[in-house]
Parts: C-alpha cells; structure tokens; sequence
C-alpha cells in the first residue's frame, strides 16, 4: 500500500464508475423533484432509497478492493494562467470510510422516512432534499482539492436550510432555518478566506501538492498558523462548537429523520473531516491544535450541562451532540486523530439510533416532544425501548458498546496531552451518562403522563422504521470493536492500522505524538475511571427519576437559580440577540430610513423627475403640425447664421 496519494496514479476501474457514487443521489433528487406531485410516498421513498443503496454498493466495493491511493480526474475545470483546478475525487483510505458512513447510515434512515414522513402532503420534496443532501455530502468527501470539498460544504448548508424549514409553514421553523443558514455562512467565510490564503502560499488547492509542499516547512511557520486558523473558523460554524453552536438545537424543527442525517451522523462532522483530511498543516501549526483542544473540551461540558435540564426529547439530544462534537475536536487538538474519526464513526451509530428512537416515541406520541408528557412507554414500544437502551448504553461509553472504545481512547490522548483537558472530559462523560438516562428514565419508566388519548393510540412503529432502529443498535453494539484499546496490542486497532498512511506527513514531523502510549497499567486506570464516572452517572439518575420518582418542573413554576440558568441555556441567544442581532437591525432601520428614503431615494427620485420633465417639454417640438416644423426651421437657420457671424 502506498503511503501518499499518487496524482499520477491511474484509477483501476473506469471514471464513469466514481462519477455514479454521487450521480445516483442527484438522479433521486432530480426524479422525485421534477414528479413530486406524480409519485406516492412510497414510491418516492424507495427511489431515493434505491438511490443511496446503490451509492452504498459502490462504495462497499471500492472499499474491499482498495490497494492504493490515487485520483480521478473527471475533467479540467478552471484554467486561468498558472491556475489549473481540475474537478477530481480523491479515492483513500478517509474518503473510502466516510462514502461507508454518509450512504450506508443513509440509506437506513431513508427507508426510515419512507414510514415516518408517509403523511406528508410534500413527502416527494422530502426525499428529494434527502438526495440532494447526500449528493453534496458525497461531493465533499471525494473532492481531491479544497475547492471541490468547498463545493460540497456549501451544498449540504443549503440542504440543510431547506431540510430544517421543510415545514415552512412554521414561522419558528423558517426562523430556525434563517438561524442555521446565517451562521454557517459566519463560519464559511473564515473557511474561504483560508482557501485563498493556502492558493496564496503553495500555489496549488490540491490535496496532494499543497500537502507535500507543506511537509518542508517547519512546525510553528506563521503563515500555516494563520491558515489553520482559518480552516477551524469554518469547522467551528459547520461542525456547532463555541460560539457559533446555537443553530444545532433550533434545527431540531426539521423532521426526526433530518436531524438524525444531518445533525447527528454527517454535515455536523464535515469540520472533523476538513481538518482530518489537512492534518499535515494542523501538525503543523501546534498553538492552532492548543486553541482547538481547547475549545473541544469547553463545547463539550458546556453543553453537556445544558442537556441536564432540558425537556424536549430531541432538545436533549442536539445538546449531546454539540458535546460529542467537542469531544472529537478535543481529540484532533491532542493529535489523536484517528481516534477523532473512530468516534465520528461511533458516534453516527449510537446517535442517528436515538434519533430515529425518538422519532419511533414522538410518532407514537402524536407529535408530542416534552418528556414530562411520556413515561412508561418501554411496555407500549418494546424494539424502540431496546434499541434506544443501547444507544443510551453506547453514549455513557459502558462496555463493551462502542461509545466506550472512542471515548475511552479520547480521554487516553487527553490524559498524555493535559491533565486539566483529561478531567474536564472525564466530568463530561459523568454528565453524558446522567442526562442520557435521565432522557431515557423520563421517557420509558414510571407511569404515563400523557392524555388519555396518546395513551389509546399508543403503538410500535411500523417495520420500516423499527428495522433500520434494529440495525443501528447492532453496530452501536458492535461498533466499537473496529478499533480495540491498546492494551489489547496494537494488531487489534484495526482503524488506527488503516488509516495511519493518511498521517505519514503529520508523523515525519512530529514522531513523537505519534510513537508514545500510556502503559498498560494506566490505560486500564483510565478505562476504570471512565466506565465509572459513566456507571455513577446512571445509578444517580436512576435514583433520581426512578427510586424518588422526580418530574421535570413545570414551565410556570419556580426553579433555583442554577436550574434555571441551564434550563435557559444560558441565555447565551439573548445575549447574541442583544450583541448582534438588534444592532444590526438597529443599524438596518436607520440606514433604511435616513440613507436610503432620505439620501438615496430622493437623488435618484430626482433624477427620474429631472427626465419626465424635459421629457414633457420636449413634447412640444414634436406637435406633427407643418408650420411648427417650419418655424422651428427658421429659428434654426437664424441660430447657425448668427453663431457664424456674431463673434463673442
């Protein structure tokens, strides 16, 4: 197997094949977009379905029969001068991973939406925008340059603008898609302006060059600083960490399946992937992985603690995954980047199940999403409950579910960078574990507290739904051991084993954060304390909501300080409210009244007044009356002559 990419190594199956890995989404989209008022929901759902298995398949094949890295240029896309950016897909062993994870996990939940989304009067559109989100996704994991990955990360902003709004006859959810939208393109911008800066520096946006020109630079050079920087402003925005983070929770509006897709196991890791896929200029630049060690660990429990006293099911879970997400972020700033991806991969299992999960408990609830209106439902939903127990088991990183390998493995890496990172990811797996089983205490224990009414039509979803709940609880299960703990011998992190020749760069500069491991007496102190902040995490909150019965307060009632601090998140929204929004606004109505309807408006008003009236005098030579004509005539003659002779 060859270490780095070969640009001018020939793909060995025909281009046409790479081409259908993100043509058959797009052909979805385009069949259910153009018939969506032809086509039942059924139909539709398994076009889509269809679509994405047989991206899947592909990928599935490509993935058995790798032996190289290379490039498929598919045609020559801008040529300006000595800029030449070919549009091309890079095939390696990080694309090949995550084309598995965005159509093998997609296709799942679009068979899921086929029972969940069969009321909708637009559910053709629905599948449609799945498609078209898949097809940018795909785009932005085999893109060869940043410009194509660019492509693909501004593709899955729009889908997810039309996916989160898709009930647009919401006004709280346009506003929740305006919201998503908006600061993405915050985000964006620091991303396109490192673009620039790395055209600027290697003269090259591809992969394999800019990666092999950045190799001769030494560790700390400014201007990778700079870009890196850059590169993680856009992360931040797209992946949800502090402080453009707030657009995940609102984005729960869209439906269950959306937030499973989009929210939970790919768009939101598509700043893991970017940073993963230039780890040589992260290597790079060690004070830009300080600032993002950093603000991993702090997006992590600040959002962990928010989750602590939320009631909308879904609510719970976008906080736990804006705190997973840090925990990845956390693991690429200690140069624990497979690891980073292990959970990327971990986390799309366990998290797009609870997702789904509590989409099963909402459909049977009538759309009902407060959990102080549930209980009990284990007995009425038994493969939801199960499933869901998994998931709940994997995120608290019990083993030997799969949450307990990635997380573990993060913590391991913290723990040899920083003992303050290490203890604050330890305190955040503890919270991790108390309001995961709180969410799941709350929701299928102790009596129903909902109407009589949810209580009659209370059912299993259909086997659509329950299927790909099923599958999912398998690998969260299972999930883990793709990548076994060290002390287990490294033959056995079979992940870890693949991946590396992606890090040859990152390891030629800094071996040394590639050679050390804790020994086999401190990894297992770790596991212990990991598994047992996770283990009392679960038994307070069985206490808690189970043994003592304790209900969420009521909105009208009172709650102590700190409860209801965290219960406001903060009031981190009204403080960008009162920072960015109304300001702006402020300064909008004012430009709005004195600049445009004071300045503006009436020069050009003006300006048309001006033209109407010379318009209107003008008129009059134009009367269609002969003798006018000849008097106009004369006095034009009388002119010229007395111009020729009149001397001034």
């Amino acid at each position: 197997m060859q270490e780095t990419v070969i640009p001018a190594a020939g793909a060995p199956y025909s281009t046409f094949l790479y081409v259908l890995i993100p043509l058959l989404p797009f052909l979805g989209f385009l069949i259910n977009g153009l018939l969506n008022r032809k086509l039942s929901g059924t139909v539709a759902g398994a076009i889509s379905s269809l679509a994405v298995l047989g991206s899947f398949a592909i990928s599935v094949f490509l993935f058995l029969n790798f032996q190289y890295q290379y490039t498929v240029t598919l045609f020559d896309w801008i040529s300006v001068g000595s800029m030449q950016i070919p549009f091309s897909y890079q095939i390696d062993q990080l694309s090949l991973i995550m084309l598995l994870l965005v159509t093998g996990v997609g296709f799942l939940i679009h068979v899921y939406s086929i029972g969940y989304m069969h009321h909708d009067e637009n559910v053709g559109k629905f599948f449609s925008f799945l498609n078209l989100f898949v097809f940018s996704m795909l785009v932005l994991v085999l893109g060869a340059n940043f410009v194509i990955l660019f492509i693909g990360w501004e593709g899955v902003g729009l889908c997810s603008y039309l996916l989160i709004g898709f009930w647009n006859k919401n006004t709280a959810y346009n506003n929740a898609a305006k919201k998503a939208f908006i600061i993405n393109r915050v985000g964006d911008l620091g991303f396109l302006l490192g673009i620039f800066l790395i055209y600027l520096t290697f003269d090259s946006v591809q992969y394999a060059e800019v990666f092999q020109k950045a190799s001769t630079l030494q560790i700390g050079t400014g201007v990778v600083t700079a870009i890196t920087l850059l590169l993680f402003v856009g992360a931040t925005g797209k992946s949800a960490q502090l402080p453009l983070y707030t657009w995940l929770p609102d984005a729960m509006a869209g439906p269950t399946p959306v937030s499973a897709l989009i929210h939970a196991a790919t768009m939101v890791t598509a700043g893991i992937y970017m940073i993963l896929r230039a780890n040589v200029l992260f290597t790079l630049a060690p004070d830009t992985l300080e600032v993002i060690a950093i603000i991993g660990a702090a997006t992590a429990l600040f959002a962990a603690t928010i989750g602590l006293a939320q009631n909308d099911i879904k609510k719970v879970l976008a906080y736990s995954t804006v705190s997973q997400l840090g925990y990845m972020f956390l693991a690429l700033g200690v140069m624990g980047y497979s690891t980073s991806l292990f959970h990327v991969l971990t986390h799309a299992f366990f998290k797009a199940l609870m997702f789904l999960g509590a989409g099963s408990v909402i459909h049977a609830m009538s759309n009902e999403q407060d959990m102080r209106r549930m209980g009990g439902l284990r007995k009425s939903l038994p493969i939801t409950f199960i499933t869901f127990f998994v998931g709940c088991l994997a995120i608290a990183g019990i083993p030997p579910f799969s949450g307990f390998f990635s997380k573990d493995e993060i913590l391991l890496h913290a723990f040899e960078h920083s003992k303050v990172l290490y203890a604050v990811g330890l305190f955040t797996a503890f919270l991790t574990a108390f309001y995961m089983f709180r969410l799941l205490f709350l929701t299928f224990f102790g009596e129903f507290r909902g109407t009589e009414e949810q209580k009659h039509h209370l059912h299993e979803s259909p086997a659509s739904m329950t299927l790909p709940l099923i599958v999912l609880a398998i690998l969260a299960a299972v999930g883990g051991f793709m990548n076994a703990p060290f002390f287990l011998g490294e033959e056995n992190a079979y992940l870890a084993n693949y991946l590396a020749p992606l890090f040859t760069y990152s390891k030629q500069l800094n071996p040394a954060a590639f050679g050390v491991h804790a020994d086999h007496a401190t990894e297992l102190m770790l596991i212990g304390l990991s598994v047992g902040a996770g283990v009392l995490g679960i038994i307070l909150a069985y206490v808690q909501y189970v043994s003592r019965g304790v209900r969420p307060v009521e909105d009208g009632e009172s709650r102590g300080f700190l409860e209801n601090l965290i219960y406001h998140k903060y009031y981190i929204d009204e403080l960008y409210n009162a920072l960015f929004v109304r300001p702006i606004m402020w300064l909008s109505r004012g430009l709005f009244r004195y600049v445009e309807n004071g300045i503006i408006d009436p020069i050009v008003n003006g300006f048309g007044r001006l033209t109407m009236g010379g318009g209107q005098l003008l008129r009059y030579v134009q009367t269609g009356s002969v003798e006018t004509y000849l008097i106009l005539m004369v006095v034009g003659i009388v002119l010229v002559m007395a111009l020729n002779y009149v001397k001034f």
